[in-house]
Formats: C-alpha cells, structure tokens, sequence
C-alpha cells in the first residue's frame, strides 16, 4: 500500500515537472518551421546575410545562456518551485510577442533593423525560461525521487523535450498544410509562435500544485517539511528519516559560511560541463533546428513535404527517448554515452561522405534518421540525468547553473556557425560533427564515473576521494 501511494505521489509531481521539458522542446524547436518565413519577413529584406539569419534563428540560446547562469542563484534564493513558476512566465511573454514584435514600437510590414532586434529580444526572453527550465527541472526531479528510480524519472523529463519538438512538428505541420509559402510568410509562422500560449499556461497554473524539493528544505532547515515529502516518495517514515539524515550530514549546515563552487575540487565541474557541450558538439540542434531546410535541400518538394520529413524525425526522437527510460536504470549511463557516441559517428560521417559523393535522397534521409535515433537513444536522454546527479548537494545549485549557461553557449555556437560553415561545405559539414562524436568515447570513457544505483550523497564522496586521492 506504501509503495503505491509513493509511487503515485511521484507519477502525479514529475509529470507536471517535465512541462518544462516539453516546453523546452517547443520553444527551441518552432524556430523550425518559422525560420525560412523569419529569413523572408526580416532578414533578407534588410540585405542581411547567412551570419545574421544564423543568429536570429538562434537567438533564443542567448536567453538559455542568461538562464543558465541565473537558474542556480534563483534555485538557491527562492527555492526550486518558484524558479520554475518564473520560468513559466518567460515562456509565455516570449510566446506572444516573438509572434507579433511590431506589437509596442513599430508597424507590421515596415521592415527594420530596429524590428529584428526586437524579434531577437523577444526570442532571448524565451530562452531565458529554457535556461531556467533545463537547470532546475532536473535537478528537481533528481532531489525528489528513490535512487533506485532516479535515471529512468528525469528521463521522462527529457522525454517531455521531445515530445514537445514532435508536438511543436505537427502543429507547424498543421498550420502550414494547404497553404501557400506567401500566408505562412505573412501569418503562419506568428501561428506558430502562438501555440505555444497553451503549454506556457498550463506548466504556470499546474505548478503552483507540486511541493517545493526535500534536499532544497533541508539546506532551508526546514526538516519537518523535508521529511513530510521523504515520506511520501518512500511510502516509509524510517526509510524517510534515513534518507534525511544523510541529507543533513552531507549538507553540514553552517550558517554564514558560503561554500566554494570548487570545494570537491576542479575535476567534477570540469566533467560536468564538457558532457553537457560535447552533447551540443556532437549536432544535435543543427538537424532540429533546420530540418525542414536540410530536407528541402535533400530533395524535398515544397514546405508541406519538409515539414513533413520533419515530423518523421519528431517521431524518432520521441520512439528512441522512449526506449532509453527502460535502459538508462540497468545498462547504465557510461555505457550508453559511449555507445551512443560511436553511432552518432558513423552516420553523421556516412552522411558526408554521401554529400560528397553527389547522393542525396532516401539514403541520406535514412542515415540521418538513424543518427537522430542513436543520439536520442544515448546523450539525448543521458545528459541531463548525469547532470542532475554527479554535482554534490552543497555546490549542485551552482554548478548546474554553470554548466546548463555553457551547454546553451555551445549550442549558440554550433547553430549559429552551421549556416556560414554548410555554405562553404554543404553536407560536408556533418564529419565536423562525426569527428567531435569521436572525441567523446575517449573523453567519456577515461573522466566519467558511472552514477546509476547510487545516492546523491554516495556520488558525493566519489569526489571527495578524488580530492583526497
């Protein structure tokens, strides 16, 4: 009876959670189906070039990088609920405004350098609820949940991130169908921005019913609290009392004392960090953000028909993500991240190397999917569950904000240069990114500890014997 009423307890909170996965998923991603009508309504008149329609279309990681950095302080000064209500907020300013930037300051259909800043404005105020939103729902998720459980939960919030592409897919699809390129340049794109209002309010209303984290309480000193929900995801008071007693030592509350981001030392962040940007360096977020693009170039017929192709890939995600949360808890993480990255490698360079041979079409498509679905199987889902749990608890509000500001900076980095760089190499591009998947194996092979079945605490003192050693 305990067991059941935990386990319902923690099916009813991680669900409203991982909206902001979904969220996640769906502000980065509409950007696929609106950037060619972006390019056409503000860039190209404007005589701008690749580089300025590179980043517009990644503008938003900007505001992923911004917040990134804030999540940890916010996480810490107000707790890990709160920050994710602001999060929420963020998501849906930006929603209506990128749809409509003439809104406050200028007037539709008079193009100017003055409207695309706003736009980009717009789109950073959203990618400011990304970067809160990827820090802390993890960490939430992992500060709440049994160990023995832990991968396979905030595995359903990176589930929630594809998902939110895949839903974000059809609706572009949805809004584009039927339709000419000249009303989805005029108002099929601003569509696109607005459906995401929907999701934007429900994560807002639905969070103000889940409890704010045990592990958060505890550093607050509020163990009565701390022990209450203890108790309700373990369905045991004694269990629960354990559980909040290694809290408390591995905590070691000393009021005033302000603890250094590199007390367990420089190699944990330093680990931390590279997953988080080799996981960007490997891609991934040049084929979601450019789908309907990449596939036209391919072959495809027309807008419809990319769209289209770009659901397939949503579909891919979603599938292989699926299947990584029956694996994460029992092949482990280090195993799928090494895997993972080899697979990423040879289909990104058979893609090339079929680029340079003049082939494109089915067999380009094929291998691209099955990269897409080697990556979603292994460092989609695996990155942020690793993250969520490898920092200690004392640094982990800071360290994750570090981490989650230079994932999104990567991620700037790699979108914003595919436009100028696939210019001047065309499908050649993807053995830049096959090469970097190379690099990973060995990377994660010598510097990563396997951290499933383990505590939050545990974990801890693999650092410290690190430190000490």
């Amino acid at each position: 009876m305990g067991k059941l009423s935990s386990n319902s307890y923690i099916l009813t909170v991680v669900p409203i959670i991982a909206l902001a996965g979904l969220l996640f998923g769906y502000d980065t991603a509409v950007i696929a189906g609106a950037e060619q009508s972006i390019q056409r309504y503000l860039i190209d008149p404007l005589g701008l070039g690749s580089l300025a329609h590179g980043f517009t279309t990644s503008s938003a990681l900007i505001g992923c990088v911004i917040g990134g950095l804030i999540s940890g302080f916010l996480a810490n000064k107000i707790g890990r609920k709160k920050t994710l209500i602001l999060a929420a907020i963020f998501f849906y300013v930006s929603a209506f405004m990128s749809a409509y930037p003439e809104l406050l300051f200028f007037t539709v259909d008079e193009q100017t350098i003055g409207l695309l800043i706003m736009f980009n404005i717009y789109r950073v105020i959203g990618g400011i609820g990304v970067g809160i939103g990827s820090a802390i729902a993890p960490v939430y998720i992992s500060e709440l949940t049994p160990k023995q459980s832990r991968g396979k939960f905030v595995a359903t919030y990176t589930l929630s991130v594809v998902i939110g592409q895949l839903i974000v897919y059809i609706v572009n699809l949805n809004i584009a169908s039927g339709q000419t390129s000249a009303w989805i340049d005029d108002l099929g794109w601003r569509y696109m921005f607005l459906s995401e209002l929907i999701p934007a309010l429900l994560f807002f209303f639905l969070l103000f019913f889940v409890p704010e984290t045990p592990r958060y309480l505890a550093l607050k000193q509020d163990y009565s609290k701390a022990a209450s929900i203890l108790e309700k995801v373990n369905g045991s008071k004694e269990k629960a009392q354990d559980i909040l007693a290694e809290i408390k030592a591995s905590v070691k509350m000393e009021t005033g004392k302000k603890v250094s981001i590199f007390a367990y030392g420089k190699l944990v962040l330093i680990v931390g960090i590279a997953v988080v940007i080799f996981q960007q360096l490997i891609g991934i977020n040049v084929i979601l953000y450019y789908a309907p693009r990449i596939f036209e170039e391919l072959g495809a017929a027309g807008p419809s028909v990319s769209m289209f192709q770009t659901v397939i890939v949503g579909i891919v995600n979603v599938i292989f993500m699926g299947l990584a949360i029956l694996f994460v808890d029992s092949i482990g993480r280090k195993p799928m991240l090494i895997g993972g990255s080899v697979l990423c490698a040879i289909n990104l360079f058979m893609v090339a190397i079929l680029s340079y041979l003049g082939i494109f079409g089915i067999s380009t498509l094929i291998f691209m999917l099955l990269y897409v679905a080697a990556f979603q199987l292994t460092w989609g889902g695996v990155t942020w569950i690793v993250i969520s749990e490898i920092f200690p608890n004392r640094i982990r509000g800071q360290a994750v904000s570090i981490a989650t500001a230079l994932h999104w900076l990567a991620n700037l980095g790699i979108s914003t240069s595919f436009p100028p760089i696939h210019d001047v190499l065309g499908g050649m591009t993807f053995a830049i990114y096959g090469a970097l998947s190379v690099v990973a194996v060995f990377f994660i092979w010598k510097f990563v500890p396997e951290t499933k079945g383990k505590t939050l605490e545990e974990l801890e003192q693999v650092w410290v014997e690190k430190k000490v050693g």
